[in-house]
């Protein structure tokens, strides 16, 4: 048995529709998890997978 967290917790099967809401990732990002796994997956093909991009821009000094 794996000892990283709760009995069972990395085999949750999530929508990848509600983990890209929640993890508020980019459509295009969504449509590469779906291609990937289909709408469901587990949550730790999920979390190890998804690359979220930051939506604050970085100031560029003049």
């Amino acid at each position: 048995m794996d000892d990283a967290g709760p009995p069972g917790s990395s085999e949750q099967i999530w929508s990848v529709f509600d983990f890209a809401r929640r993890y508020r990732l980019a459509k295009r990002e969504e449509n590469r998890l779906l291609m990937l796994y289909g709408p469901t997956a587990s949550l730790r093909d999920l979390l190890a997978n998804a690359q979220r991009h930051s939506l604050i821009v970085q100031p560029t000094s003049s």
